[in-house]
């Protein structure tokens, strides 16, 4: 059984699912296992709401702190980890959590999905290709071989392009953004969604920023900007992240920068619940009732046997 955790940011998942994680038996009997793409980064911690130490509870977390800012986030790679943490979870005779508000990373550890594989040398061809020519010239080179990938991909989303481009080499097909048709890898997986009114979730992502600029956001970036975040592949382009370099730089003030990272957070916010929304597997749960997180989780195994 694989019990996962899902929702929008800012709705208090990670708390929940630690919580459950001690009724369920605590650090002997059950590990939790991230599913959110930034959570991913070393040293970025403020910005990401990451759980500490303490908070953890003694209960062993993965897919959290596995790589530098200077490497690219892959869901593909992700998808490989994250499987082979539910296994060896499984086999250890714990139960797994997942949680987060990734919903292409949920998919990847949940759903039979497949991710075409990365060639380094021919994604750092295209690569080049794009500072030749520019991002509407290899759109266009985009079009010519895969017309269908071209009209779905904006030509400003280069990374995506250039993946295009990558994909339809290595393996001679088209590439389509993946989007999950729920179908479950594992025989038993359980999958809550945490919800909660909409105005009051804008108030906690509110505070939620505010938190972080208060703890310490402009200095976490300025460290990290130490490590190379200017050039970071994937993580500079992080919600608060960004914003704080442009406070650093000048270029916004950090009253102006929490009121770009509040709102952007409710853009992806409701991005999250969409993609969320249609997958008929989650079963919502107020956010106000997580204690009843056990009692569901008794019952779906109970209707499953």
């Amino acid at each position: 059984m694989i019990i996962a955790i899902v929702g929008p940011t800012a709705v208090g998942k990670s708390a929940a699912a630690i919580e459950l994680a001690e009724r369920l038996g605590g650090p002997e009997a059950v590990e939790i296992i991230g599913a959110d793409s930034m959570q991913l980064y070393r040293g970025m911690d403020i910005g990401t709401a990451k759980v500490t130490e303490v908070e953890q509870r003694g209960i062993a977390h993965h897919q959290i702190d596995v790589l530098d800012i200077s490497q690219e986030a892959s869901v593909s790679a992700y998808q490989k980890h994250a499987r082979r943490d539910i296994d060896g979870i499984v086999d250890l005779g714990k139960v797994p959590i997942l949680v987060g508000g990734s919903g292409l990373y949920v998919a990847a550890a949940l759903d039979k999905i497949d991710f075409p594989g990365t060639i380094p040398e021919v994604r750092e061809r295209y690569e080049k290709r794009l500072t030749e020519i520019g991002d509407i010239a290899l759109h266009a080179e985009l079009s010519a071989i895969d017309p269908e990938s071209a009209r779905v991909i904006d030509p400003r989303n280069t990374r995506r392009v250039v993946r295009a481009l990558e994909v339809n080499e290595v393996t001679g097909r088209s590439f389509q953004p993946v989007f999950p048709r729920h179908t479950s890898q594992y025989v038993d997986t359980i999958v809550v969604g945490l919800e909660m009114e909409m105005g009051e979730l804008e108030e906690r992502i509110r505070l939620r920023t505010d938190l972080m600029f208060d703890q310490g956001l402009l200095l976490e970036t300025a460290a990290l900007r130490e490590q190379g975040l200017d050039q970071a592949p994937t993580a500079r382009t992080a919600t608060g992240y960004r914003e704080a370099l442009a406070v650093l730089d000048g270029e916004l003030t950090e009253e102006e920068a929490r009121e770009l990272v509040s709102a952007a957070t409710r853009k992806l916010v409701k991005k999250q619940l969409t993609w969320f929304r249609r997958d008929p597997r989650v079963r919502w749960l107020s956010a106000r009732d997580v204690s009843e997180l056990p009692t569901i989780v008794r019952e779906a195994t109970h209707n499953r046997r």
